[in-house]
């Protein structure tokens, strides 16, 4: 999509807006030219001394626009379970460290996604071809293998790299429904009894692991994501985007294989970076929430209590359990980066009840995942990085990250500004998600776009639901103004 071609009705720019969003927040948007020359001498032939696994049968399953394939699957029933590979593509073959792709990666830590434009860490040629694995190519990739019992516990993780080749690349958009008994087998799935059955063991898998993970106390939210409905060049809607059953399996394979590849490095007794969520400081406010649902929750922060209210919200009402998990989300803060040194207690992600996580399955999209990579090659010799360099580069990537939410945040006001232009005066449904010096923020659930409430908002605070009337739209500022009814 061209830049023009965004000049919706308003004459509004957005993909220039978008570019500008990242330099002002400390993103630098376009590749020095020492990263093309780099990118011109790099190579995906894979290195055959590896274990070759190329005769498994690997799939994916991602967005439907996705190319930067960071991971594929492969399950068997084993003895005492169901044994799981997660295949992560293996960027480090290709990107030495200190190199100019990989120093612009380290500075900007994580592919944005700005709605109308994708901003990525690598270099496209890189990140959706040479170490993409796409279907129907030999790659290098860092293989996590796990059992899952039958109760969901995770037996026998090892790490180790190997070829592969990704025999089917699927989308969850198709995977998912034929999942959930609401449409019938994708074309590929339907044309291979073998895939058809091991996508089945793969539900099987993912399902159990879900399971042990919430007897443990992990969160399950329902999250919505807004989608751009462009036509003929412009933004026409802002559309909601539910996971469904297909991206929870690609979740609960990641989550595993994440835990796996946290306990392997620190059994080795290496530093590393661990990705971490800690207990929410505004706990007093989930207990009014709560208690608004005639609900007690604990004195202290407790996941397993916390997700017990919140899976009893969804059975009694599940049209609105959304709202709640928003607010549960908006006020349990974000996840960030620490540096975990030999001998250290882990401090745990405490929405998914794990007391060692890491981040290792997007190397081509987090930089964190990246060094993960390094140091998992470099157990039998040198440490790619001090402790002091783990330290600073969690440290930027917990700020990168925050800087790419906060890009998103103002393109997706600026998309629905846009696409609400012609319904002002139109009246939503809303949740309040944000209560700040700057003043109240709500979000509207369909559209699910988010603004400031101008007009009523005395005395409301995060998970609030309240009806609110669109008042206007600016997509120059981002702004989008509602009043309370």
């Amino acid at each position: 999509m061209l830049p023009s071609e965004f000049m919706a009705q308003s004459g509004f720019n957005l993909v220039a807006a978008a570019r500008q969003e990242m330099i002002e927040r400390g993103f630098s948007p376009d590749f020095p030219p020492e990263v093309e020359q780099q990118l011109n001498t790099i190579h995906a032939e894979p290195d055959r001394s590896l274990r070759d696994l190329t005769a498994l049968l690997w799939s994916s399953i991602d967005n439907d626009d996705s190319r930067d394939l960071d991971q594929i699957e492969w399950v068997e029933r084993a003895a005492g379970g169901i044994r799981v590979l997660v295949a992560v593509a293996d960027v480090d073959s290709a990107v030495a460290q200190g190199t100019p792709i990989d120093v612009h990666a380290s500075h900007e830590t994580t592919t944005v996604y700005a709605g109308v434009r994708n901003f990525p860490m690598l270099p496209e040629r890189l990140s959706t071809d040479l170490t993409s694995l796409s279907e129907s190519g030999d790659r290098s990739a860092v293989v996590i293998d796990m059992l899952v019992a039958a109760d969901g516990s995770i037996l026998n993780g090892s790490v180790y790299r190997a070829v592969v080749r990704n025999r089917a690349q699927l989308t969850y958009n198709a995977v998912g429904p034929w999942l959930e008994g609401t449409a019938s087998a994708p074309p590929k799935v339907a044309a291979a009894p073998d895939l058809d059955a091991q996508l089945k063991l793969q539900d099987e898998a993912a399902h159990a692991l879900r399971e042990s993970r919430g007897r443990l106390g992990a969160l399950t939210f329902d999250r919505v994501e807004a989608e751009t409905v462009v036509s003929d060049g412009h933004v026409k809607d802002i559309k909601a985007r539910r996971h469904n059953r297909a991206a929870r399996l690609i979740e609960d394979f990641m989550i595993a294989a994440n835990e796996v590849m946290a306990r392997t490095l620190r059994d080795a007794g290496v530093s590393s970076i661990r990705r971490v969520v800690r207990a929410p400081e505004r706990w007093p406010r989930i207990m009014e929430l709560a208690e608004h649902y005639g609900e007690k929750l604990p004195l202290e922060p407790n996941s397993g209590a916390l997700n017990a209210f919140l899976m009893r919200r969804k059975q009694a009402d599940a049209v609105h359990y959304p709202d709640i998990s928003l607010s549960v989300l908006k006020l349990m803060g974000p996840g960030e980066y620490v540096l975990m040194r030999k001998g250290d207690t882990g401090q745990g992600h405490f929405g998914l009840a794990a007391q060692d996580y890491t981040h290792s399955t997007a190397p081509n999209r987090r930089f964190a995942d990246l060094v993960t990579q390094r140091l998992l090659k470099s157990l039998s010799g040198k440490p790619p990085y001090s402790d002091d360099e783990l330290d600073s580069i969690a440290r930027n990537c917990t700020l990168k990250e925050d800087a790419a939410r906060k890009v998103q945040r103002d393109m997706n006001k600026r998309i629905a500004a846009v696409a609400l232009l012609h319904r002002v005066g139109q009246s939503f449904s809303a949740v309040v998600t944000g209560v700040t010096p700057k003043g109240v923020f709500v979000r509207v659930l369909d559209p699910p776009v988010e603004g400031r409430l101008m007009r009523g908002e005395q005395g409301l605070d995060v998970g609030d639901r309240l009806h609110v009337t669109l008042l206007g739209a600016d997509p120059q500022r981002g702004f989008i103004d509602f009043g309370r009814n």
